[in-house]
């Protein structure tokens, strides 16, 4: 019985680990997404946009 469930123990912790890099994986590639889509979508033709609050009176 010992070994059955070492056995079992084992193939419990190898899919918790899978499943754990699969999520880790999931949110890397989520967060990698969104920091493209905001460097994209952020305008960095004007230059003003950066200096407008020093303004100089």
């Amino acid at each position: 019985m010992a070994p059955l469930l070492l056995v079992l123990l084992l193939v419990l912790l190898l899919a918790g680990a899978g499943l754990a890099v699969k999520l880790l994986w999931l949110v890397v590639l989520a967060l990698a997404a969104v920091a493209l889509l905001g460097f994209l979508l952020r305008p960095s033709g004007p230059r003003g946009t950066r200096g407008r609050r020093h303004h100089h009176g």
